[in-house]
């Protein structure tokens, strides 16, 4: 267990926010924190920690008249830290390799590949092929629906018909080197983990998974390790110091 840092920017700033508040309409999110910093300032502090593995997420789609702007951040976070981080927001078999190329070491992926409210093992396949499979995070973010989780797509607004299962793991990790599961339901709201969901992604025996969603305590942190197994790997967003919050960055980055 490690924690992996982040860099979420929407409207061409770095923010945290409310995760099931986001909305295309308008380009609302509710926010928990807008930084002064540009996004490399972040990046280069985790690159000086020796933090890999994070992720530079674009909350803006491409349709978005702030997307442009966001972009440039997110490129700005890439180039300070070249192979550090991981990229995501829009990502397609088509446009994988420019973030590649601009320094993300993994693109990270969710709506190409579960178009349609289903698995497209076409997408999978075609992404697959164009970056190679240890460039790409599945992004498996999920909501509760009855008593069982199913993925969400285009920025969490939607549900798909994809129930999360280890098994549903399994078959994918076929296309991918690692796994990013937002619990959305809990995000940004630093009010506790989804312990149901921590149980399940701990179950899991493949690939390497990061769980984002709900930590605001150091009791927490360590409540995380207890239901998970210390199997997966923890980000924290709203509740650190860096984004306005309370834990201390200084103190989690050395959490193992």
């Amino acid at each position: 267990m490690r924690f992996r840092p982040c860099i979420d920017i929407h409207n061409g700033q770095v923010k945290q926010i409310v995760g099931g508040s986001l909305a295309d309409s308008g380009d609302f999110a509710q926010e928990n924190f807008a930084a002064s910093h540009g996004a490399e300032y972040y990046a280069d502090l985790y690159k000086r920690d020796g933090l890999v593995g994070g992720h530079v997420i674009l909350l803006n789609p491409a349709s978005s008249a702030y997307f442009e702007k966001t972009k440039e951040q997110a490129l700005r976070a890439l180039h300070a830290y070249p192979k550090g981080l991981q990229a995501g927001g829009g990502i397609t078999a088509e446009n994988a390799e420019e973030y590649l190329d601009e320094g993300a070491s993994h693109v990270i992926v969710t709506s190409y590949v579960f178009a349609g409210g289903q698995i497209r093992w076409e997408n999978m396949d075609a992404l697959k092929k164009a970056v190679g499979k240890k460039h790409i995070v599945i992004d498996l973010s999920c909501r509760k629906k009855g008593e069982d989780y199913y993925i969400v797509t285009d920025r969490w607004q939607n549900f798909t018909n994809v129930k999360l299962s280890v098994q549903v793991l399994e078959e994918i990790a076929e296309y991918c080197d690692e796994f990013l599961v937002h619990g959305v339901d809990v995000e940004g709201r630093s009010s506790g983990i989804d312990e149901a969901l921590a149980k399940l992604l701990g179950s899991f025996e493949g690939c390497p998974v990061t769980y984002a969603g709900g930590i605001g305590t150091y009791e927490e942190i360590e409540n995380f390790r207890k239901v998970s197994g210390g199997k997966i790997d923890f980000t924290i967003g709203s509740a650190l110091d860096l984004f306005g919050g309370k834990l201390a960055y200084e103190k989690v980055k050395n959490i193992m």
